[in-house]
């Protein structure tokens, strides 16, 4: 599958540092991101974005228990325009971003995750520009479970600034996480999800 392209500002809205202060200065309720040269407000998980996510915290202990899967830890996603994502999800090692401070560095990180939300500008961020802005940070998988299409992307083997493997399967099927996460998720419990 060709990954899908999308068209780079000219020039970013801000400098990174001044999306940082912009950041440090918001409201607890507002989630800001510096994606692609733009920032983005994140939509306010509802709650079956949270119990989406939890599911796959537990497949993941379950399966990998030396490893965590943190919310909302910001990553530092350097390759493109200095950006700054907040993953729904990152699969690490236990305590690896104890010493990295707010703005962390992707390597070491097995896996990013999104949960799209009920929100109209959910496609571009979540489908598009996030794995713009991991692969080249060379994240190996990322994991978009798309509550609109009722459906779980794989994005795998970053190369070259993209995934050279896109696999997407519908809730209720078998989805297999590659190396380094290396498990098998039965979606089935997605099904209970959906609209």
């Amino acid at each position: 599958m060709t990954p899908r392209t999308t068209p780079r500002p000219s020039r970013p809205q801000m400098s990174v540092e001044e999306f940082e202060e912009l950041a440090r200065r918001s409201p607890e309720m507002v989630r800001l991101e510096f994606i692609q040269g733009k920032v983005q407000v994140k939509p306010v998980p509802d709650g079956v974005h949270g119990a989406i996510m939890m599911w796959l915290l537990e497949q993941c202990m379950q399966h990998l228990p030396d490893h965590r899967l943190y919310p909302e830890q910001v990553l530092r996603v350097e390759t493109y325009r200095r950006g700054r994502a907040r993953p729904d999800g990152a699969l690490a090692p236990i305590d690896h971003f104890v010493p990295q401070g707010e703005w962390a560095a992707p390597s070491g990180v097995l896996m990013t995750v999104e949960v799209t939300s009920r929100d109209a500008d959910t496609d571009q961020p979540d489908r598009v520009e996030k794995p713009d802005g991991y692969a080249p940070s060379g994240i190996p998988v990322y994991l978009l479970i798309d509550r609109d299409a009722c459906s779980v992307t794989v994005h795998a083997e970053p190369e070259g600034g993209s995934y050279r493997s896109i696999t997407t399967r519908p809730f209720g099927a078998v989805v297999e996480l590659p190396d380094p996460v290396g498990i098998t998720l039965e979606t089935q419990k997605l099904k209970d999800y959906a609209d």
